[in-house]
């Protein structure tokens, strides 16, 4: 059996195939389109799923699962309106139309992009999430914790999963949300939401927890069982087109920072200040699923899940014996839970645990390239080599400081470079931070790298006894602390510190002597594995500094042109593809593959309206009648103005008749006319519709005491848990609501 899973439309879009319960194949939209968080339909996943489970058209598969209830979704949109107006126009002009035009047709998109009539399901989102976590887990049983923004109305919810069944237990909801809060302050901090949450974390050990105690009094309630409520009186989400507002500001004291302005002491204060209130609550919700399930094991997802910091705090402060955190944790990894779910629900398919890995199969399960073509048929100058030789060679230029491009076998899903799709340079080189961010990744220099560590050496170099896969858990250098000579001239300013040396490999060791850990093992990839051993046996060392092939502002490189690409327009020294070894110095007088080309909106939606010569033909002959009409409604009054409309009206059919392609250009600018003037006319229509319909009804339902969420900050409630119906319904699935 077939089943594609899928999320999209929101952020981060992914396709997911599983056959007989297996993942067969999984990928971001955004690899194959190169718009980073792509969230249009994923087009180019779902066909690389398909051609890798060798099923010629989508019209085959057994099922299709999308990754959440649109209609729930949407009832929570306009209730949120009801809720706020008459604030919340600049908002409601926004979301709607997107609405009206695209989500609440989602099943109709469906079926018209995969040309699918079978079963299509609808899981709930939170419910996705936690498919993803438990199901390719290798426990038989666990707790499960998925922390995001917010699904339907879920912002968090408790789970348990067993054998082949996952149930949510307590849910916390909108807008209550720790995921929400992350973003906010992530806004507040100039950078991007839903893109820079992590750049908040990698900037926090920088700073000092003195905000910590204004958070937990002005801004968030928290229970002692990690229930929580946002004092909305400091945030603009609900209503408004930013996450914050004044409020928020004054109580920190500074205006917002714009987006590339410099970095102060306080803002890396505010940073570490969040981080540590994050921690605190993932902690006490983690304690709290403990309690509820008396499970050991614990499973996480969601976005929230990627804070690595907060991950890694959980599994040594001991509630759990073992935690699995999914890879692809945010939604693009709702497209695996929704798959899963088809399978182990709504079919009701058995599931057997792996106990000593999971079935994830490293995450590897992207599209593979041959080099071959591109490399020898293009004339790239290059290096053939035998994986004996390659070993050691890219070995020994790691230890010259060299820069290396890694291109090998299947690309990682989630946003993790696991080492398929990577830049790996020496750890032990102290100004290689500085080098990787500055002239590679054109990121800001505060930006950790994390290392990867053969999986048997792990706990030489960290304070880590389980293993980390997946790049998702932070732990202690166990070589940090001693400073030297180097480290203790850099400084105790912004900048010192990131010229600090602070252990034996400080090109991976974060300024609070942690770092990001991904253990890897020779069974889940061997080459990689034996890349690591090479420079073991070479410098000493098992520990190299891995990080994604890409650029700021760029989703990790996808195929064999991709990473060319990347290679010529960064300071990477050396790239391998397979077994090919590239030297820069041989390519600089060759050009790169020219990138993507960005558009605007309005080219966006051309691209998607049928400009067949059949369509342009049938668009001809409709404006040739159109003018016709009007040459003999004219023809009584004035014949001669009636003339040119008749004669346009003939060669229009003429041209449509026998040449449709000289209709093309007429075709593209009547196109975008219409879609201005249509973007215009809805937001005249949607603004009347708020004041005259929305505003009314939402002002009656507040003066009655009926609103669909609960906005009080403070109340005398031991919890904010709001228990699950714990009744399974697989027919659920069908619906949208």
């Amino acid at each position: 059996m077939n089943i594609l899973g899928i999320s999209a439309f929101y952020h981060d879009s992914a396709a997911c195939l599983l056959r007989d319960g297996e993942i067969i194949a999984a990928a971001q939209e955004e690899r194959f389109s190169r718009k980073k968080h792509d969230a249009a339909f994923p087009r180019h996943a779902v066909d690389y799923c398909l051609e890798e489970g060798g099923i010629g058209e989508s019209s085959k598969l057994d099922l299709v699962a999308f990754y959440e209830k649109p209609f729930v979704k949407c009832d929570r949109l306009f209730s949120t309106y009801l809720g706020v107006a008459p604030r919340g126009v600049r908002s409601f002009l926004k979301a709607v139309p997107v609405w009206i035009k695209q989500k609440i047709w989602i099943k109709q998109i469906l079926r018209d992009e995969l040309s699918f009539d079978g079963p299509i399901l609808f899981p709930e989102h939170h419910e996705a999430h936690a498919a993803s976590a438990f199901f390719p887990s290798p426990f038989e049983e666990a707790a499960i914790l998925t922390i995001d923004g917010v699904g339907e109305w879920a912002t968090t919810t408790i789970g348990r999963g067993r054998g082949n069944r996952v149930e949510l237990l307590a849910e916390l909801h909108f807008p209550h949300s720790l995921g929400l809060l992350y973003s906010a302050f992530t806004y507040y901090l100039g950078f991007r939401v839903n893109s820079g949450e992590y750049k908040v974390m990698g900037l926090a050990p920088y700073g000092e927890p003195r905000f910590r105690d204004l958070i937990l009094s002005e801004i968030i309630e928290l229970k002692r069982d990690g229930s929580l409520r946002l004092n909305l009186a400091h945030f603009d989400f609900m209503a408004g087109l930013t996450m914050t507002n004044r409020s928020f500001a004054r109580l920190f004291g500074m205006p917002r920072r714009e987006p590339e302005a410099e970095l102060t002491q306080q803002h890396m204060d505010v940073a570490r200040s969040l981080q540590a209130v994050t921690e605190e609550v993932m902690l006490r919700m983690a304690r709290h699923a403990r309690e509820v399930t008396g499970s050991r094991n614990l499973c996480l997802a969601g976005g929230v899940a990627l804070n690595c910091v907060g991950n890694g705090r959980i599994l040594r402060e001991g509630s759990f014996d073992k935690i699995w955190i999914q890879p692809a944790a945010g939604d693009a990894g709702g497209a695996l839970g929704a798959a899963m779910l088809a399978w182990h629900h709504y079919r009701d398919q058995p599931r057997a645990a792996r106990n000593d890995h999971d079935a994830q199969h490293a995450s590897l399960l992207g599209p593979a390239f041959d080099a071959r073509e591109f490399v020898e048929r293009g004339k790239v100058p290059h290096e053939k080599l035998r994986e004996a030789e390659l070993m050691p060679r890219v070995a020994a230029l790691l230890e010259e400081r060299k820069v290396i491009g890694w291109f090998q076998g299947r690309m990682e899903f989630g946003p993790r470079a696991l080492g398929n799709r990577s830049i790996l340079a020496d750890p032990r080189v102290p100004e290689m931070q500085a080098t990787l961010n500055e002239k590679i990744k054109f990121r800001e220099g505060f930006r950790p790298f994390a290392p990867a560590v053969l999986r048997e050496r792990v706990q030489e170099y960290f304070e880590l006894a389980a293993p980390s896969p997946y790049m998702l858990l932070v732990a202690p250098v166990k070589t940090a602390g001693a400073a030297t000579e180097q480290g203790a001239a850099g400084g105790n300013g912004f900048g010192g510190r990131l010229r600090a040396v602070q252990s034996s490999i400080p090109a991976v060791t974060h300024v609070d002597y942690s770092a990001r850990v991904q253990t890897v093992e020779e069974r889940e990839n061997p080459r990689f594995h034996r890349l690591l051993r090479a420079f073991e046996e070479r410098t000493g060392c098992a520990v190299l500094i891995n990080t994604s092939f890409n650029v700021r502002g760029e989703p990790p490189v996808c195929s064999v042109e991709d990473a060319y690409r990347c290679f010529m327009a960064t300071g990477i020294d050396y790239l391998v593809l397979g077994d090919y070894l590239l030297d820069k110095r041989q390519q600089e007088a060759r050009s790169a593959p020219p990138a993507v080309p960005s558009r605007s909106w309005i080219a966006d939606e051309y691209e998607r309206i049928d400009r067949s010569p059949r369509a342009l033909r049938r668009f001809g002959l409709t404006i040739a009648v159109v003018l016709g009409v009007l040459a003999a409604l004219m023809i009584r009054r004035n014949g001669t103005a009636a003339a040119p409309l008749a004669a346009g009206a003939v060669v229009l059919i003429l041209a449509a008749q026998f040449t449709p392609a000289h209709l093309a250009k007429f075709h593209r600018l009547w196109t975008m006319l219409s879609l201005v003037m249509g973007w215009i006319m809805t937001r005249v229509i949607l603004t009347i519709v708020f004041f005259v319909v929305l505003t009314p009804i939402g002002l009656l339902q507040r003066l009655v005491g009926r609103r669909a969420f609960d906005v009080a900050f403070r109340t005398a409630a031991e919890t904010y848990w709001k228990p699950r119906a714990s009744a399974f319904d697989a027919a659920s699935y069908e619906k949208q609501f």
